[in-house]
């Protein structure tokens, strides 16, 4: 049996990073998270998970400049990003494979982080 991918959500709002660990967690995926920019690239650094879902609204760290730093490094860049946010910014421009507007429908949630996964990414599925 395959050892469950690892999810980090990042997400200051806890009442919705729980919903998104328990929404994730059901769908069988290995659930990591932080609670701030600062806080989810030191978890990126000590244990490279197999796919992001990243809110842009974030202390310290904003989700655009994880995303940034995420692209930058050889050996997360490559990571599946799936945005979750409430802004209603004109991203196109940001190189994510999934972007998701707030409110996020749980059933939502997961078939945007399935979509992203089979999407591609070195270590998915392997």
């Amino acid at each position: 049996m395959e050892a469950p991918l690892r999810i980090l959500i990042v997400e200051d709002d806890e009442q919705l990073r729980q919903l998104y660990r328990t929404t994730l967690s059901l769908a069988g995926f290995d659930v990591r998270q932080a609670g701030d920019g600062l806080q989810a690239l030191r978890e990126i650094d000590r244990d490279p998970p197999h796919l992001i879902v990243l809110d842009l609204g974030l202390p310290n760290v904003s989700g655009f400049g994880v995303q940034q730093e995420i692209a930058a490094h050889a050996h997360t860049r490559d990571i599946p990003v799936v945005v979750v946010t409430g802004s209603m910014l004109d991203l196109t421009n940001l190189d994510v494979p999934c972007v998701l507007r707030k409110p996020v429908a749980p059933d939502d949630l997961v078939a945007a982080v399935r979509r992203c996964v089979a999407s591609g990414g070195p270590g998915i599925g392997s």
